[in-house]
């Protein structure tokens, strides 16, 4: 699935870090605003345990996690939209993206000067939002310009399109982002080709101190409170010690790390996981003595579709889908235990692929 999650911020908060902890690339850090030229582009697998209980009843000659794609945007400040610090390049990067990961600075530094002087990350996230809106307004002002002209012929549509437009205008006016305006479905079409930065569903990481990894600090509390009540999600991560735990090697001296810094897992490790869920994506399995493999669809996905995944040949051809649950698999211990108890279902071309389904794909090309 080629679908990407673009961690955007401003300069100096910490994303190249984060990035870095999770990328199979690297970017480059330091300490300079606005010194990267170009967005780091990664993939990321996506930490599932249930596939590691999968081998437990099926020995398997390797496992293959399923991968997302995270693009570090490099850091923005005011007046992005109109070519400061960076500019309007990485704007159009973000553009490109299917969902967002706003990384805020929650963590005291004298060493590490914040742009604006000072910590503050409601303000920082507000001053991205404020570039982001400026940006979708002037989209959406080009837009109106044209259907105005249309609708001036007498083109309905084009003039029921500017009434839509123009209450995105306004919304933005507000300083409001677009995915907070309830218009109705058929009404999206206006705005389909204009890929508001504002649409897009973002969820936000407080970068803090050591000492705040597991219960936050005061900074994290005024995000939090921030967002309070628009349905954002809020992780809390420590960049700084998230990469000395992913320069260790060893699954032991990781653990250990997490230990003593009162962590039971990888922060980075939630952060994927939840940036596969704001992508509105799912794993199923296909599970055999040569590899247990997690695959990655959309939610809502058909059984055909889904088996296009593996390969065109399988959805071309599909006759039908073999489908066990995870939880019934793991339960039972085997597919043969899965057919004697019921758990063992056929499907055909209509069925809707749940998360963690197991597949074996019919197919006749």
């Amino acid at each position: 699935m080629a679908l990407q999650c673009g961690i955007i911020g401003i300069t100096n908060v910490g994303k190249t870090t984060i990035f870095n902890c999770i990328s199979n690339t690297k970017g480059e850090t330091n300490a300079y605003a606005f010194s990267a030229t170009k967005s780091n582009i990664g993939v990321v697998q996506v930490p599932d345990p249930r596939l590691y209980e999968l081998e437990k009843y099926q020995v398997t000659d390797r496992i293959v996690p399923t991968t997302v794609e995270i693009v570090d945007i490099p850091g923005l400040a005011k007046g992005s939209n109109k070519g400061e610090g960076v500019g309007n390049k990485f704007l159009a990067d973000i553009r490109n993206t299917d969902a967002l990961i706003h990384v805020l600075r929650c963590f005291d530094d004298e060493s590490l000067p914040h742009i604006d002087g000072s910590v503050d990350p409601v303000r920082d996230l507000e001053t991205i939002d404020l570039e982001l809106q400026v940006k979708d307004l002037e989209s959406v002002e080009k837009k109106i310009e044209r259907l105005e002209r249309a609708s001036k012929s007498g083109d309905k549509d084009a003039k029921h399109g500017v009434e839509v437009l123009n209450k995105y205008r306004e919304h933005f006016e507000g300083f409001n982002n677009a995915r907070t305006l309830e218009v109705r479905d058929e009404d999206r079409k206006y705005i389909d080709d204009l890929f508001l930065l504002t649409m897009k569903p973002v969820m936000y990481v407080c970068n803090v101190d050591e000492k705040s990894a597991k219960s936050g600090n005061k900074h994290v509390d005024r995000v939090k409170e921030f967002l309070k009540g628009k349905d954002a999600e809020v992780l809390v991560i420590a960049g700084a010690i998230e990469a000395e735990i992913a320069e260790l090697e060893s699954k032991e001296d990781r653990l250990a790390f997490l230990s003593d810094a009162g962590l039971q897992e990888p922060g980075v490790d939630k952060l994927v996981r939840a940036a596969y869920k704001l992508l509105n994506l799912q794993t199923f399995f296909t599970v055999g003595p040569m590899e247990i493999r997690a695959w990655t669809i959309k939610t809502g996905m058909t059984a055909p579709k889904a088996a296009g995944v593996i390969h065109s040949d399988l959805e071309r051809g599909f006759i039908r889908a073999e489908v066990m649950k995870y939880v019934d698999f793991v339960a039972l211990g085997s597919e043969h235990a899965c057919k004697e108890a019921g758990k063992f279902y056929i499907e055909g071309k209509n069925y809707i692929v749940e998360d963690g389904d197991i597949l074996h794909i019919r197919f006749n090309v």
